[in-house]
């Protein structure tokens, strides 16, 4: 699993010069978020506009991508990156969302792992990158040896997302969702979205330490004892395991954070 990590982050490397490049591109015509809330209301105008907090404050249950509708330009998210991995706990830019209740959390948490076709063509991805890497020999090789790869795969996403995204979130009541910054240069935003590995949004508004992410990825790699061979088990591979759930945390939002440019930017699409 680490070998795949690792290339997962030279991607993100290779792709990051393009990301640097973006964000010094003038800007579009697109006329931004702040700037329409400021000019909502004309002095000319003779028809009353709509109050500027209609257009920003969501109403309860409202979906993400309803509530952006004037700066669809950046920020903007999408239920995958790369058409091929889960995005669905992902926020736009500039946007504040209700507290999540505790169905819901199950809810995203069952949509990132198991509803959606992504988490099973992802897994099928990582899956054929360790076998192909020997990750672990054990497991074999062929038909038979992919067969074993995928399931355990498959069931290390499954269980590390309800853990990092329902079962702990629900029991420390934070947020598990990913608020995208949009804005500000590259190394601001690269260290926002690192930062969001630790810490993370509460239920109330507030911040804390990201029990959901450090908590529930240990229990993740606990759990991969029951289903791994025995040479992959024991104190000192679980270990193992938890650094890579959270190096994989980190890529994720990192990846999340430079979706949306990499979409707009890199592959033009809006």
């Amino acid at each position: 699993m680490l070998e795949i990590r690792r290339t997962i982050l030279i991607l993100g490397i290779v792709l990051a010069p393009a990301i640097a490049w973006s964000q010094t591109q003038p800007t579009d015509n697109s006329t931004p978020l702040e700037y329409v809330q400021q000019s909502a209301t004309p002095q000319s105008v003779p028809e009353p506009a709509a109050p500027p907090d209609k257009a920003t404050v969501p109403r309860p249950g409202q979906a993400p991508d309803a509530q952006n509708k004037t700066d669809d330009s950046k920020g903007q998210q999408t239920k995958r990156m790369f058409w091929l991995v889960p995005n669905f706990g992902a926020v736009n830019a500039n946007t504040q969302l209700p507290p999540m209740s505790t169905h819901e959390k199950f809810v995203l948490a069952a949509r990132d792992s198991v509803v959606d076709y992504s988490s099973y063509t992802w897994a099928a991805i990582l899956a054929g990158q360790a076998m192909a890497l020997n990750s672990d020999p054990e497991l074999g090789r062929g038909i038979k040896g992919y067969g074993r790869y995928y399931w355990r795969t498959f069931t290390d996403g499954v269980s590390g997302t309800f853990f990092t995204e329902a079962i702990v979130p629900v029991i420390t009541r934070e947020d598990p969702r990913y608020y995208t910054m949009g804005k500000g240069g590259f190394f601001h935003r690269t260290a926002y979205a690192i930062s969001r590995t630790f810490v993370c949004k509460t239920d109330s508004g507030g911040t804390t330490f990201n029990w959901s992410e450090v908590a529930g990825n240990g229990l993740e790699a606990g759990l991969s004892n029951a289903y791994y061979p025995p040479e992959e088990r024991g104190l000192r591979q679980t270990a193992e395991n938890w650094g890579t759930q959270m190096e994989s945390a980190l890529l994720d939002h990192l990846f999340q954070e430079f979706w949306p440019d990499i979409r707009t930017k890199i592959f033009r699409r809006k």
